[in-house]
């Protein structure tokens, strides 16, 4: 077989708002799971979110920032379980769709989709490919880039072609929180986590471990490889921008919080 090329393709997708409506219509049944805002990282506002969570989708900006961090990733060996479902992104503006995908393909073992729907058929025929596989399949998958192209041109702000955010995705696999972005070479673990402590541990790796917010310097007083994840109560979480974390992906009753999504 022929190596598939790492570098992005040509085609380019409209990009999606922060409006998870179609997964409905793709084969994730409204009584498995729901969508919820974040609207803040405050006790308070986390509080509001259904429980347990199986995954967080977060929309940051695109910085020189990001970009030094996500190029110094690449030659670094990561080593993850097996079970994590990843892909690259190779088709433009797709990030929102392949951030779902993320979240969707490693809670499959919690969530029951529909059967012969589009994520059904999806997660069946790219289950054995490797991540590249697995992205040029999407990139040539035709009922994904209609539905991806409703969905971007329904929202409630006007597409554009031209955008600096990027979304990307956390789940919980073996006990162990993964970061899933696309455009980097592989998951990153984050360390000891299950739905019960996602929520609280994610919002902390958005803000501080992966450095997303040119406007707050969030690591000047921040030692990573001293926290405890395993323990969110006792980590100190920084002021965020409000609107930075976007998205949250829930279970509406149907897991027990103690029960890891993998």
């Amino acid at each position: 077989m022929a190596t598939l090329d790492e570098r992005p393709s040509a085609k380019r997708w409209l990009p999606l708002e922060a409006n998870p409506d179609f997964l409905w219509g793709l084969g994730l049944p409204m009584e498995e799971a729901e969508c919820c805002d974040v609207f803040g990282l405050d006790e308070e506002l986390l509080e509001m979110v259904p429980k347990p969570v199986l995954a967080v989708l977060f929309l940051y900006p695109i910085t020189a920032k990001t970009e030094e961090e996500r190029l110094q990733q690449e030659n670094e060996k990561k080593d993850y379980s097996s079970k994590v479902y990843f892909m690259k992104q190779t088709v433009g503006n797709a990030c929102g769709t392949i951030g779902l995908l993320h979240a969707l393909g490693n809670i499959t073992s919690e969530v029951k989709l529909v059967e012969g729907s589009f994520f059904d058929k999806f997660f069946k025929s790219t289950a054995s490919m490797d991540p590249l596989q697995r992205a040029a399949f999407l990139e040539n998958d035709r009922e994904m880039e209609v539905a991806h192209s409703v969905a971007a041109t329904a929202g409630d702000t006007v597409a554009s072609d031209n955008v600096d955010t990027h979304f990307i995705a956390f789940a919980c696999v073996d006990g162990q929180l993964y970061e899933l972005d696309g455009r980097k070479s592989g998951p990153i673990s984050h360390g000891v986590s299950s739905p019960s402590t996602l929520l609280k541990v994610s919002p902390y790796l958005c803000a501080c471990a992966i450095t997303f917010f040119p406007v707050v310097d969030l690591l000047t007083s921040v030692d990573l490889a001293h926290l405890d994840f395993a323990n969110p109560s006792i980590i100190p979480l920084p002021e965020v921008p409000m609107g930075y974390f976007n998205l949250q992906l829930a279970a509406s009753g149907c897991l027990s919080v103690g029960q890891c999504a993998n």
